[in-house]
């Protein structure tokens, strides 16, 4: 947990926040109500111990303002001077507990696992009302494709396990459902899942974002942050598009990895983490390897489970029943009343490659339900081959180069310069990433990756 200990005694303060360190919780002190109060706006504090009358503010004061402004935030009173009246009336202003000095081991350490319990009680219940509330399908995990089942089989084993997880997969396969699926069915469910975005940031910033930072580390620190990495203590940590992790992030990666052990950017003083990584990309890691672009230690130490997902163009199975959910989802959502996919749509739907695979379909099948004239899906209102050719990719050529026009469509030409005309084309005729991304049926993230890989402007 991270606990902010609030006494006008600066023995007491550093006495306790050094206990707390030592039960490998986070603790930093402060030695008045209003520094107190400053901090708790900067960043995010589990628990405060607040002392009863820190400095010349009084401690029911303070509580009454922590509550009003942090109401998720558990805050326990502690005072050498306790009486019934003045414990009654901080109880009343929201005070999870109310404790007389001294502070002792044995105290300080049943109060802690007493407000992790209510914290866990809390997370629960959040989740359940998430669950309950109407939300987007995510169909990847329920598969009657016969190599998703095989993927499914792998991760279920390996859910119950610590190991590291790597995800392979086209853009839009579902790899950030699978790796918070994989959480949810591990014993860590009840803690933290956090997200990194690998190719969303600068060096500098994604190092910052992963392992936080202190006060002036660069321009901009314009104070202490904690990172992601603290965030997932605990529980699962997911590294999205691993591939693109800066090399000389990637030596404190495995040293996390391995040891459990990271600094904050600007800091010498080593800190544990407790985590479970998932990590997952678009690329080939062991080619980056080959070219070193990628760390070959870090690459095994990833590689403990590696599973790789299909394609939807290779799931013909699940094409349909994930097509379903989502209309059901956005006829619910619209007020429409649709019934289904008329017989030519399916077949449409069966003969476009979905090159954005579940992300793509999921657009595909929003954007047909607003557009719906009747009851049906039918085959003009879905995405098809002759979109792809739209900007020029046209029919079959066997040299895929007309008079120094765009390649074809099956002609001799690689996946990777087909994809990279394409891009360039779509980005030409767009006003903005956004709407480039839209259409492609990727993030702006991947956009940004693949345009950069490839030298487009």
């Amino acid at each position: 947990m991270d606990i902010l200990v609030v006494d006008d005694e600066r023995n007491i303060r550093d006495a306790v926040v050094k206990a707390l360190e030592a039960e490998n919780h986070y603790a930093e002190p402060a030695a008045s109500g209003a520094a107190g109060l400053q901090r708790l706006g900067e960043d995010h504090f589990d628990l405060v111990l607040l002392e009863l009358r820190p400095g010349e503010q009084n401690g029911l004061e303070v509580l009454g303002e922590i509550k009003r402004r942090h109401r998720n935030t558990e805050v326990v009173l502690v005072t050498a001077h306790g009486t019934v009246p003045v414990a009654v009336k901080a109880m009343q202003q929201g005070a999870f507990d109310f404790v007389e000095k001294p502070l002792t081991t044995e105290i300080l350490g049943s109060l802690l696992v007493r407000v992790e319990k209510r914290r866990q009680t809390q997370q629960r219940g959040e989740e359940s009302e998430a669950e309950s509330a109407e939300s987007l399908p995510e169909p990847v995990w329920e598969s009657g494709d016969p190599s998703m089942r095989a993927v499914h089989e792998v991760l279920e084993r390996a859910a119950a396990t610590p190991a590291s997880i790597l995800i392979l997969g086209e853009s839009g396969t579902g790899k950030s459902v699978i790796a918070k699926a994989v959480h949810q069915q591990s014993p860590l469910r009840h803690k933290p899942f956090v997200t990194v975005s690998c190719p969303s940031l600068s060096r500098e910033l994604l190092e910052s974002q992963l392992f936080g930072h202190v006060k002036g580390a660069f321009t901009g620190a314009i104070k202490d942050q904690w990172g992601k990495v603290h965030a997932a203590n605990g529980g699962t940590l997911f590294l999205d598009e691993i591939g693109e992790l800066p090399l000389d992030i990637q030596p404190k990666l495995l040293r996390l990895l391995q040891e459990r052990e990271y600094e904050r950017l600007g800091e010498t003083k080593t800190r544990k983490a407790e985590v479970r990584v998932i990590a997952a990309t678009n690329r080939d890691l062991r080619q980056l390897v080959e070219e070193r672009a990628f760390r070959e230690d870090l690459y095994y130490r990833l590689h403990v489970i590696a599973v790789s997902l299909p394609p939807l163009r290779d799931r013909p199975s699940d094409l349909e029943v994930f097509a379903e959910e989502y209309l059901r989802f956005f006829a619910k959502r619209t007020g429409r009343q649709i019934k289904g996919f008329s017989d030519g749509a399916k077949r449409r739907m069966h003969s476009y490659p979905w090159p954005g695979n579940l992300r793509e379909l999921r657009n595909g099948i929003e954007r047909a339900v607003i557009l719906a004239k009747g009851e049906e899906i039918e085959a003009e209102e879905l995405p098809c081959d002759s979109e792809l050719r739209a900007s020029g990719v046209g029919p079959m050529s066997a040299t895929g180069m007309e008079n120094g026009q765009a390649p074809l469509l099956g002609a001799d030409v690689s996946l990777e310069v087909l994809e990279g005309e394409h891009l360039k084309l779509v980005l030409e005729r767009c006003n903005s990433m956004a709407e480039a991304a839209r259409i492609l049926g990727i993030d702006q993230a991947t956009l940004y990756r693949k345009r950069k890989r490839m030298g487009l402007s």
